[in-house]
Parts: structure tokens; sequence; C-alpha cells
């Protein structure tokens, strides 16, 4: 009698059983939780936020880590930051090379945001100030080269605003023109396309921070 248990109870053997599946349950739970969130792709040396984010301090205090901007978004280019972020894990971030912010008229994302953290004030994409596309790699450059790419140029959405072709002689050649891109920071909105579309293995124009990345809100 004294080797049964009371009904309902469970034995000594099933309770170990049973405490030690937990362990490999929580971890797979985790591991699939884990799968939802990226890790910072690059070292452009900022995270690239999407449209309307307030500088960062103030968007890192705002921010819910809800998610919403990143279902909203209909390219799937906002992402979840992981662990390695630190105070950011949970935030959205756009990865250009990955996919860029294509610029949704109706700004999606910003609308679908319940904190703050992307400025509702936004309602025009050219105001949109994520960052600053800049060549950094002139030597590489296939149209600076020469070599008529302008992948870059043409795949702008704010064409012959943001990013404009500088006609110059080719001396190399000494008779053909080279159509450099010159990039306009002042018109420039940071969404990544270039940088998505340049046909090299290594992107030789990137987006980096600007001093309008840094502002407190899109109180135009």
């Amino acid at each position: 009698m004294g080797d049964e248990n009371p009904k309902g109870s469970i034995s000594r053997r099933q309770f170990l059983k049973g405490s030690a599946v937990t362990p490999l349950a929580l971890m797979l739970a985790g591991g699939a939780i884990a799968s939802v969130y990226l890790r910072p792709a690059d070292a452009r040396g900022f995270t690239l936020r999407p449209p309307g984010a307030v500088a960062e301090k103030r968007f890192l205090a705002a921010c819910v880590r809800c998610g919403m901007c990143a279902q909203a978004c209909p390219y799937q280019a906002i992402k979840l930051a992981g662990g390695e972020a630190g105070a950011g894990i949970g935030t959205p971030v756009i990865t250009p090379r990955e996919t860029p912010c294509y610029l949704c008229q109706d700004l999606p994302c910003v609308k679908a945001c319940p904190s703050g953290a992307l400025d509702k004030k936004l309602e025009d994409i050219e105001q949109v100030r994520m960052g600053t596309a800049v060549i950094i790699d002139r030597e590489s450059c296939l149209s600076i080269r020469g070599l008529r790419c302008e992948v870059c140029y043409r795949q702008c959405p704010l064409i012959d605003k943001a990013i404009t072709l500088q006609l110059r002689h080719n001396t190399r050649t000494d008779e053909h023109t080279i159509m450099e891109p010159v990039v306009h920071k002042e018109k420039c909105v940071g969404c990544g396309i270039c940088e998505n579309s340049c046909v090299l293995p290594k992107p030789v124009i990137v987006v980096r921070r600007t001093v309008e990345v840094q502002k407190d809100s899109y109180d135009f």
C-alpha cells in the first residue's frame, strides 16, 4: 500500500522525468522566439531605423518593442534587433543590402506605431531622413571608372533630386565621358535602395548617419 500513490498524485520518477523535459522545451521555445529577431548585419556605425524615427536616445525610450511597424511593412524590410543590440533588443531596424525601405507613399509603418517612436508628423516621403547615402569607395565605383553603370542613380526613388549624374571628361581614355553619381544630402532620405541595388559584391554606396537623423521630431 505504501508503494501506491493517492489518486491524482505523481510518482517521484514521473516528476523527475517531467522536470528533465522542461529545460529542453524552454530551450526550443527560446530558439523559436530568437528566430524572429535579426542580428545587426553591418558595421555602418549606427542603426538604420524606419521612416519617422526620432533621435536615437528618445527612440529607444519611446519604442515599446511591439513590432507593429514591422508587421505593417509590405516589403518586410523592417526586422527586429536581436539580443546583441543590448538595450535596443526588439527595436525595428532596416538592413538595406537585404531589403531597403521602398518609401511607401502612405507610410504604413509610421501610422502603425502606437508610441511616437515613429513620428506621425511625417507625412511626405521626401521629408524622410533615415540617413544619407555616401560613396565610400570611389576607386571601385563602376560609373566613376567610366564603365557606364549608373544603377544607383536609376533606382533612386528621388532620381535627379537625391542622386544626379555629373558629366566629366574621361582622362583615362581621353575620348569618353564619365557619368559620376552625386548624392545631394539635403534631398537624400536614406532609404538604402541605392545600397541594395549596387551591382558590386560589396556596395560602394552605403547609408550613413547624418545630422538630420538626430532631430527630435518631424515637426515641419
